[in-house]
């Protein structure tokens, strides 16, 4: 039986375990054990930024803020739902997920971190966001399994209402909040409704067609 090869390490800073793991064409981020994300079940990271960046392609000098870079898959289809002249911003909190995705070896975004639309930071996403005020025309969200299920302790920030409340004034009117999550999660479906948003929810299988599902949250500022 083939196991999953670790090629690489490193830790959140709050002390959890992250590694890139490999089995065949296969890749997986696991965080302390537990599978975060896997390049063969990315078909919801993709719809994120199709539903985020809906209405984004006909608004000149867009803005997009990515919250998360993962393998690159949200990212990729961002950049084939906008204009040229939008402008996609990537926080990422972790250095070497940066530098995996800029390895060339490794087939993830090392060409879409390449493309001249995007700014990549090595930054929290809750203080990305915090420090965007009306200049967003969608955020889209990916770092967690959900809001109730993070990887890192601080995360908790982008989910409370006062996270929500930062992201919404992020957005210019008429912008969208997308946020990934692995399940369901009434309780806050609905805080992004008592913070204004107006909210839609998506189920979208892991490989499109097959896999579990997925659950993206659409908020849209009024």
């Amino acid at each position: 039986m083939r196991r999953w090869f670790t090629l690489d390490t490193t830790r959140t800073d709050d002390g959890k375990a992250i590694a890139l793991q490999q089995l065949g064409g296969s890749y997986m981020i696991r965080v302390d054990g537990a599978e975060l994300m896997s390049t063969g079940r990315h078909r919801s990271e993709e719809r994120l930024a199709e539903l985020a960046c809906a209405h984004v392609r006909g608004i000149r000098r867009a803005r997009v803020l990515i919250g998360g870079l993962g393998f690159g898959f949200t990212l990729k289809a961002a950049l084939a739902a906008v204009a040229e002249d939008t402008t996609v911003v990537v926080a990422e909190m972790l250095a070497a997920v940066i530098a995996w995705n800029r390895n060339s070896s490794y087939p993830f975004a090392a060409d879409a971190l390449r493309d001249p639309r995007v700014i990549v930071r090595q930054q929290d996403v809750v203080e990305a966001v915090g420090a965007t005020r009306g200049l967003c025309d969608a955020i889209a969200i990916d770092v967690d399994n959900g809001p109730n299920a993070l990887c890192a302790e601080g995360n908790f920030r982008l989910y409370d209402r006062t996270g929500l409340e930062q992201a919404r004034a992020a957005l210019r009117p008429g912008g969208c909040l997308a946020v990934w999550s692995a399940a369901p999660d009434a309780g806050f479906e609905g805080l992004m409704a008592g913070v204004g948003f107006d909210v839609t929810v998506e189920q979208c299988r892991a490989n499109g067609k097959s896999g579990r599902y997925h659950t993206i949250f659409l908020g849209r500022a009024k």
